[in-house]
């Protein structure tokens, strides 16, 4: 380019992008109709449809962003709305999982994911404003909790909304994908009981979120089936430290042979601790967790719940997607079966 200056040779201007009037006059349409064809309008004939195709491959035509989205009121993004602090977030291997399955999902769409955690003592509410501020065109929500009142706000806004979990209100219309969490804790109990422990604990989750209610009822459902009392049962927060905090206090008020987690998380904190009271994992205490994502402390495999998350989130992802194509379709839950995967933190009883 310097050298055809130097010569006084001037470059030739830079080929005008073709405009949709362009577009429009290369396909013999409207400029209306050209409009409705790069958007996804159904009120084109298939004639129409395929002069528009054919001229945009012809002028190598690119929609511009802005215009489509004021033609189309989209954005081209959905939010991934977790309610939780960052450093869980990044520490947990569940959401991981979540964000795999959700961007497996998105891979073959134009549709970008943006992601929205809590801060801690933050205003939820902000939250919920920028849902229905028309950043995005719908939300999937996972790790909700009873008294974030997300479920109802997001039902009368309209916005295209799945859960990834099961909302506290049902009637709602809310769509969502769930594991059952109820059966799941109910096989923990029985093949505790199954295994020759008598003195059966749980550690929960917070019992503000259904997955924990749901896992604690379940629990509660297979003891009595096996013909044993509740037993004791300590809170923990789905963290290896909550784990490890409830177990010792379970430890400190019972003989517990046997211990269900209502996570994998919490599972690796309990072994730790009853690792550092002295006793052994499975011969002193067996351990049950619930997820399947993570292995117990040191080369102890753990038994669990299997959780498929990767395919829940893909799942729910679909199901958003066709939601904000056909908005207030009716659909069922996607409830996936629990599965008891049986490792060594239940082996034998020592003795």
């Amino acid at each position: 380019m310097n050298e055809q200056i130097h010569r006084g040779v001037r470059p030739e201007p830079a080929r005008p992008s073709p405009t949709l009037e362009d577009l429009a006059k290369a396909a013999g349409v409207s400029r209306s109709t050209a409009s409705r064809a790069i958007n996804g309008g159904s009120r084109v004939s298939p004639e129409a449809q395929a002069a528009v195709d054919a001229a945009v491959i012809a002028l190598a035509y690119t929609p511009n962003p802005a215009a489509r989205s004021l033609v189309t009121r989209r954005t081209s993004s959905i939010a991934l709305v977790i309610n939780e602090p960052d450093a869980r977030v990044m520490m947990d291997p569940f959401f991981a999982a979540v964000i795999t399955g959700v961007t497996e999902a998105l891979r073959e769409t134009e549709m970008q994911l943006v992601l929205l955690m809590s801060r801690a003592g933050g205003d939820p509410s902000r939250t919920v404003r920028y849902l229905r501020g028309g950043h995005v065109d719908g939300a999937i929500v996972v790790s909700h909790h009873k008294a974030d009142g997300w479920t109802e706000e997001l039902a009368a806004s309209g916005l295209p909304t799945v859960f990834i979990g099961r909302p506290w209100d049902e009637n709602l219309g809310i769509h969502y994908v769930d594991v059952d969490s109820f059966q799941g804790a109910r096989l923990a109990a029985l093949h505790l009981a199954a295994s020759g422990r008598t003195r059966l604990g749980t550690v929960t989750g917070p019992l503000d979120m259904t997955a924990a209610a749901d896992r604690l009822a379940g629990w509660h459902a297979g003891l009595r089936e096996a013909g044993l009392p509740p037993g004791p049962a300590a809170h923990g927060d789905f963290t290896a430290t909550g784990g490890a905090k409830a177990t010792e206090e379970l430890l400190a008020q019972h003989g517990l042979d046997g211990i269900f987690a209502a996570s994998d998380l919490m599972a690796r904190g309990a072994i730790t601790a009853i690792q550092a009271s002295g006793r052994s994992v499975p011969g002193d205490v067996a351990v049950v967790g619930f997820d399947d994502h993570v292995s117990a402390t040191g080369e102890l495999p753990l038994t669990t719940i299997h959780q498929p998350m990767v395919e829940m989130a893909t799942e729910a992802g679909r199901l958003l997607l066709a939601d904000i194509e056909n908005p207030g379709a009716d659909r069922d839950p996607a409830i996936y079966p629990a599965r008891l995967v049986v490792r060594a933190s239940s082996g034998p009883k020592a003795g």
